[in-house]
């Protein structure tokens, strides 16, 4: 009785044996193993996967040093601005006190001729 059981089992695996492949081993009544691969293990509780908290984690820093970049940046210019009007209002006050001196030394018509033609000249260099 026992010995009949066994060749059903014996049957039943050489079926199952047949469309997978036999056993390496020869042994049909040897029982299939999956292969191990814990990395194929996904647990399913959890909110986020490794790879999706790296990803966000990047697009954190990413963001960060963004910002970061925009604070300098507008601070940088603040202190760009600041330093222009302070050359201009040097330039301006040098050029005061240049044409100042002239008028000393010539007639206040002529000194507000060269002005007329230097801001000529200057606008036509900036052109």
């Amino acid at each position: 009785m026992s010995e009949k059981v066994i060749a059903k089992a014996v049957e039943e695996r050489l079926e199952e044996s047949k469309v997978k492949g036999s056993n390496v081993s020869g042994r049909p009544w040897k029982a299939e193993k999956a292969p191990f691969n814990p990395r194929g293990r996904v647990v399913k509780n959890k909110a986020l996967t490794s790879w999706e908290m790296k990803k966000q984690k990047r697009l954190e820093d990413l963001q960060f040093k963004q910002r970061i970049k925009e604070l300098k940046q507008e601070k940088e210019e603040v202190r760009q601005n600041r330093i222009n009007s302070l050359r201009e209002r040097r330039e301006k006050k040098e050029e005061k006190d240049r044409y100042e001196r002239m008028a000393v030394k010539m007639h206040a018509k002529k000194v507000e001729r060269l002005r007329r033609r230097e801001k000529r000249n200057k606008a036509l260099k900036e052109r």
